[in-house]
């Protein structure tokens, strides 16, 4: 154990940076923080790791508590560790990215943390590093859609085909081609056609796809070129 006294103990958090859409945009949540330094500016949901739980069950247990959700997709983004990220404690923080349907989430929860969803392009000033923190977890989830379907994280059980391709648009902020993002999607072979159509988007209407039950989990072949 003296060898253990010779060497400096740091603390251990978790970052959440949680990710929803609605309404054609990709948005955040973020809170006021609620201590100092830094109270009252805005932050990603966080805290910090307990003796009796690894990082991951730190993170599931902030989005538990801001959110009200369990079995919320996370994937670890980084571990952010320079010396002098937070002025008056060292602090090594591991990001997590996380997807969630904003109807779904309890706003209940939120409000008591005064946590408000902005939308990616139009976030407030941020403390600390939280800025790079979204930045990188902001280029992991575009790697994960160009590789696998995010539509069933973020948009309800079944969707058009255009509510698919806006909210592609929306994660990689740019505009994709109607019928190239129609011929890519469908020759995966990951969504099932159903009978029923949304008749507010066109005179015809569209019909609703649900992503295949067995296709959730699987790696597809590239959808966007990244």
């Amino acid at each position: 154990m003296d060898f253990y006294k010779q060497h400096p103990r740091f603390l251990a958090a978790v970052d959440c940076v949680v990710f929803g859409y609605e309404e054609g945009e990709l948005k955040l949540l973020l809170y006021p923080r609620a201590f100092e330094p830094e109270k009252g500016n805005w932050s990603l949901m966080g805290g910090f790791v307990q003796e009796n739980e690894s990082s991951e069950q730190a993170a599931c247990r902030v989005l538990k508590q801001t959110t009200g959700l369990n079995d919320i997709f996370l994937e670890q983004v980084n571990t952010f560790s320079e010396p002098g990220r937070e002025p008056t404690e060292r602090v090594i923080s591991i990001a997590y990215f996380a997807l969630i349907k904003i109807g779904r989430y309890k706003k209940s929860k939120a409000d008591e943390f005064g946590a408000k969803w902005w939308p990616v392009n139009e976030l407030p000033p941020l403390i600390f590093d939280h800025n790079e923190m979204i930045q990188q977890s902001l280029k992991k989830l575009q790697q994960k859609a160009g590789s696998s379907l995010v539509g069933s994280e973020l948009l309800p059980s079944k969707f058009t085909l255009l509510q698919l391709r806006k909210l592609y648009e929306a994660i990689y902020q740019r505009t994709f081609d109607p019928g190239n993002f129609r011929k890519k999607i469908l020759s995966l072979d990951v969504l099932d056609k159903l009978d029923h159509k949304n008749s507010t988007e066109s005179k015809k209407g569209a019909y609703y796809y649900r992503v295949k039950p067995n296709k959730l989990e699987k790696e597809l072949e590239r959808i966007v070129k990244y």
